[in-house]
């Protein structure tokens, strides 16, 4: 591998509330996915977001999910998917009014949590999201693991897309992520993390909760914002990529030098 995105959720504070240290991680990565409101974040902070990631030329992202802050958007919740389709566009107009008042440009989308969760397993509900999203921009690029469903649709829908894998997430033997109410979920410990990063760039694999190879086709590492060890993972990421050899470049730059 020549290149990897290094992209971190970002602005998941509400009001006073604060979850993690996002003006010390923007500078360290090449995108950002930013809370639009629904699952966290407000209008103060996704100003403040917004300006960090134009200060770093970071690659600006919307972070959509339910309308669900007390639950952190980590809830399953039943919503009719055309209703679902308009929330998402609240979200991605929410962002993009603050990305326009900075002058900045939005580049891709991802969903959030336990949508991102239902979205990924279920065509139809990826269809319509994604049809949304196309609506609203359809050079949008959609961030999001290989082989689900969200891949598949927003293919199928001509939308651009940049496959991520989760560095701090277990994996189960089908390619889905392992429920965060499992046990070994998350991963904390470093050096775990360490030796899955070195296997994907090496090898474009990882290894399943189960003990199974999965072949992983992505040009995106994500690092969960709201875990207390985002910060040193992240520094963590970087030393193994620069060790490695490879250049950092965000979703945009990818999709340009894709297009030739």
């Amino acid at each position: 591998m020549k290149y990897i995105d290094l992209n971190a959720d970002i602005g998941e504070g509400f009001g006073d509330y604060t979850i993690a240290d996002d003006a010390a991680l923007m500078p360290l990565i090449s995108s950002a996915n930013v809370a639009c409101g629904f699952h966290a974040g407000d209008a103060v902070i996704m100003a403040k977001t917004v300006a960090l990631a134009k200060k770093y030329q970071v690659d600006l992202g919307a972070h959509v999910g339910f309308p669900d802050l007390s639950g952190f958007g980590r809830r399953r919740m039943h919503i009719e998917p055309e209703v679902m389709a308009h929330y998402v566009t609240y979200q991605l107009g929410a962002l993009s009014a603050f990305a326009k008042a900075a002058d900045y440009p939005l580049t891709h989308m991802s969903f959030h949590g336990a949508l991102g969760n239902m979205v990924s397993e279920d065509a139809r509900l990826a269809r319509v999201l994604l049809q949304a999203v196309k609506n609203f921009d359809a050079q949008m690029i959609i961030s999001t693991m290989p082989g689900n469903a969200v891949e598949r649709m927003a293919r199928a829908l001509d939308l651009p897309v940049i496959c991520t894998f989760l560095a701090d997430r277990a994996y189960e033997s089908n390619g889905l992520l392992v429920s965060r109410t499992k046990p070994g979920a998350v991963i904390h410990d470093k050096e775990q993390v360490r030796a899955r990063i070195r296997q994907l760039l090496r090898e474009g694999t990882v290894q399943s909760i189960d003990g199974v190879t999965l072949p992983v086709d992505a040009t995106s590492i994500l690092v969960h914002g709201d875990t207390p060890e985002s910060l040193e993972m992240v520094h963590t990421l970087r030393e193994i990529i620069t060790e490695m050899d490879i250049a950092l470049m965000p979703p945009a730059r990818q999709r340009r030098l894709m297009a030739g």
